[in-house]
């Protein structure tokens, strides 16, 4: 068995010590650390034209039975006339705060490199320079040790035989889930209708490491359909990691309910499961204290976490299977933070399902983990229809006028001057010469920019990027970052919610181009938003996509394939395959309205035909039904004129703002038998995700084509896709809108057995351009 590990993960594995230390100065990001390295570089190649950067240095152990272990990274420096090799670390605030146990690993890294340097140059003696790079100054500070090459030597050997326990574990590991994958079979005698084509086409994608988007109906079983045939092809593609994300709680409980019984009929390797599962979710779910700092001197379950961590690791592992039940049960019996285990076990486990934003947030770990160790991954996104909207909210980011001036009030005196040179600016905001033809005033159709409700909002589409409201917030974040690494104590909730908000905001500025755009929404004097709203997130994702060995996007709502191929920077050749439906058009009556229009401007004559039918369809055919409509405005108009004609049949409605105890009561009220229409909004909790099968749903209403409403927001992401694309009215209303309907319609059949009605009450679903984008299934009158 050959093994082989980078210096940087082989001493994050045998170096760290000590607490847990999440204090309230935020780490420089990549892209930061990356300058900051570039700019030492610089310095060096100035001084000295000899100077060596990026150095690939590789070297082995071998133990006592012959197992071998590659060690290999880049030095950051080598100079070759002093004898010395450096390694850079960029930071922020004062040096002196940084904790003990995150120097002594940056110095066992450094030690690796210097051995390994040794080893390849022939060298007996070597001046180790560990160089701190403060972003803020450009300040250096350099630490030297000089060693000599046995030193060294005996560093790298105490090192790689503490990691070699753990790497043959693990390679045994490895071995045991591939031979059981090899052998992997379908849980059930038989696969349900249209899931053997489904299988065949993921496997086929990982077979030939290529994307694919994948509709299928709902009902169909998508989750074990898509779960088993890319962990069939794990052991065959030599596949490291399988990522399984979800856009919703429901969706990971769904997959991992699968994997369960997946590896319920794997041989177990001893005591273990052959495949490991984990669960990661929000750090706020996850913890234990809510309200405390991540550091050893505040949280109990920070202090000592990386001394006990061995000992959790090793028993996590032999659990195999964790949820966050069973995370969290491990985690307090060895006395570590639930969430910051889950991250550590990210590395050690085989499939890991999480929130989507795990692989494609701008800090998501499982991409980072999968850059840093060069995985090979395959990456299976449930629900995908909707990541185009969750990947614009991870790469827009938002300030309010009257947070700061609260923050003013009661900032320290030392951050006074930076604030207030950011206020300045905030009201010349007020003068920017943007785009003047997209100065806008808020409709009154309840879509007011900025959120804004009840009064006329002015939005304005900045034509250049704010320069100098960007300086002055990165200068305010800088100053808060220093004061807060001064102060570590004296953490204001506020202040350190400002400070993130103004670095998520810089970082997106960074790299701000025509996939996003700047706009201004005033409200009254002071009160402003200024946002970055990001149109088009195919740039950021593309990557992340491009990272992967193969990704499989899933849904009942992907077409036109163009769209999410656009829109989610997948490459133009990635197939979009429709699975035949395995159910029949006469399991559902679909009825077409073409006498009522639900324009807003035709709402109000509307209610009152809206009112008859879903009263005619009760009375012919009683049962539960939902009824889905544009707007809560637009519900409780009729919902109230509902009530004064029919009160004998039972409503329920959602309402804003539901938690999930609301809204599991809303849900319990279809029960088998039942009777009443409960009413919903269209793309809200109720409108997709939801299981209703038999005669708990046995009809829908939808008042609407789910287009979202004109307005100079929606207008500009028009205008931008338009320009980009050619297809700018499909691309911002038609195909968001009637993927809505579509997932609405597909609430009520559920299996082959199910029998319902879909009443679509607008003239234009009448259109054969709508009409077209319809399910191929349904019988259209």
């Amino acid at each position: 068995m050959r093994l082989k590990v980078a210096v940087r993960a082989l001493c994050d594995f045998t170096a760290r010590r000590g607490d847990l230390d999440h204090r309230f100065t935020p780490s420089p990001t990549a892209s930061e650390g990356i300058a900051g390295h570039e700019l030492i570089a610089e310095r060096r190649r100035a001084a000295d034209a000899a100077f060596e950067t990026e150095v690939a240095l590789e070297g082995e152990y071998v133990d006592a039975t012959g197992q071998v272990l590659c060690v290999s990274g880049r030095a950051d420096g080598v100079d070759s006339t002093q004898g010395r090799v450096e390694e850079v670390k960029t930071h922020r605030g004062d040096l002196a705060r940084m904790a003990d146990n995150q120097r002594a690993l940056h110095w066992a890294q450094l030690f690796v490199y210097g051995a390994l340097l040794c080893r390849a140059r022939g060298l007996e003696r070597l001046t180790l320079s560990l160089v701190y790079l403060e972003l803020g100054s450009g300040r250096e500070t350099r630490l030297d040790e000089t060693r000599t090459a046995v030193e060294l030597e005996a560093i790298f050997k105490e090192h790689c035989a503490r990691y070699m326990a753990w790497a043959k574990q693990e390679g045994l590991h490895r071995e045991g889930r591939d031979a059981a994958l090899r052998q992997l079979g379908f849980p059930f005698a038989a696969f349900r209708t249209g899931q053997r084509p489904l299988a065949e086409a993921v496997y086929k994608a990982a077979s030939t490491s290529r994307g694919l988007l994948l509709q299928a109906p709902t009902g169909i079983g998508k989750t074990l359909g898509t779960l088993f045939p890319m962990l069939t092809a794990m052991p065959r593609q030599g596949l490291d990691r399988l990522f399984f994300l979800t856009m919703k709680t429901p969706g990971r409980r769904l997959a991992l309910d699968a994997l369960a019984r997946l590896g319920d009929t794997l041989e177990p390797q001893g005591e273990a499961p052959a495949l490991r599962v984990l669960e990661l979710v929000a750090r706020e779910k996850a913890c234990e204290y809510p309200g405390t700092a991540c550091h050893g001197d505040a949280c109990p379950l920070a202090s000592g976490f990386y001394d006990r961590l061995p000992a959790a690791r090793h028993a996590a592992v032999e659990r195999g299977r964790l949820d966050r039940a069973a995370l969290r049960e491990v985690a307090l019996a060895h006395q570590v933070c639930p969430y910051y285990l889950g991250q550590e076990l990210a590395r050690w486990c085989d499939v890991v399902v999480g929130d989507v934003n795990h692989y494609f947030d701008v800090h998501a770990l499982l991409h980072a983990l999968t850059q840093a160790h060069d995985w090979r991954v395959g990456v299976l996104v449930d629900e995908a229809h909707n990541l185009i909207d969750r990947a614009r909210g991870m790469y827009s980011a938002e300030l309010d006028q009257r947070r700061l001036a609260g923050l003013r009030r009661q900032a320290p005196p030392a951050l006074a001057k930076p604030l207030a040179r950011l206020g300045r600016q905030w009201a010349a905001l007020g003068d920017h010469e943007g785009d003047k033809k997209g100065d806008k005033k808020g409709d009154n159709q309840g879509n007011k920019a900025g959120g804004q409700s009840g009064r006329d909002v002015e939005y304005q589409v900045l034509s250049v990027p704010p320069g100098g409201m960007l300086r002055a917030l990165g200068q305010a974040a800088t100053a808060i970052t220093d004061y807060l690494a001064e102060h570590p104590g004296e953490v204001d909730p506020a202040l350190q919610e400002f400070l993130f908000e103004a670095l998520a905001f810089t970082r997106l500025a960074e790299a701000f181009d025509d996939h996003s755009l700047f706009e201004l929404t005033r409200s009254g004097r002071g009160r402003a938003l200024l946002a970055l709203r990001n149109l088009i997130p195919a740039p950021f994702l593309a990557p992340r996509f491009a990272a992967s060995h193969s990704a499989v996007l899933f849904s009942a709502t992907l077409s036109p394939g163009d769209y999410f191929r656009d829109l989610l920077g997948l490459p133009a050749q990635t197939p979009c395959l429709e699975v035949a439906s395995p159910f029949a058009g006469e399991q559902l009556e679909v009825r077409i309205r073409r006498d009522i229009s639900t324009r807003y401007a035709h709402r109000q004559a509307s209610i009152e035909p809206i009112v008859a039918t879903l009263a005619e369809q009760f009375q012919r055919a009683p049962g539960n039904y939902l009824a889905f409509f544009s707007s809560f405005a637009y519900l409780e108009a009729v919902v109230a004129r509902f009530g004064e004609a029919h009160g004998e049949i039972p409503v329920w409605r959602q309402e804003r703002g539901m938690d999930e105890t609301a809204r599991d009561a809303f849900l319990a009220r279809f029960v088998a038998g039942g009777q009443g229409i409960g009413f919903a909004v269209l793309g809200g909790a109720f409108a997709e995700g939801i299981d209703l099968p038999g005669d708990r749903l046995i009809g829908a209403f939808i008042a609407t084509l789910g287009l979202p409403p004109v307005g100079a927001r929606q207008e500009t992401l028009r205008e931008r896709l338009e320009a980009r694309f050619g297809r700018g009215f499909d691309y911002a209303y038609q195909y968001p809108g009637l993927n809505k309907v579509v997932q609405a319609a597909g609430r009520v059949i559920r299996t082959p057995e199910d029998r319902g009605v879909v009443v679509l009450m607008d003239d234009r679903f009448a259109r054969p351009e709508v009409r077209a984008l319809l399910p191929g299934w349904w019988r259209l009158p």
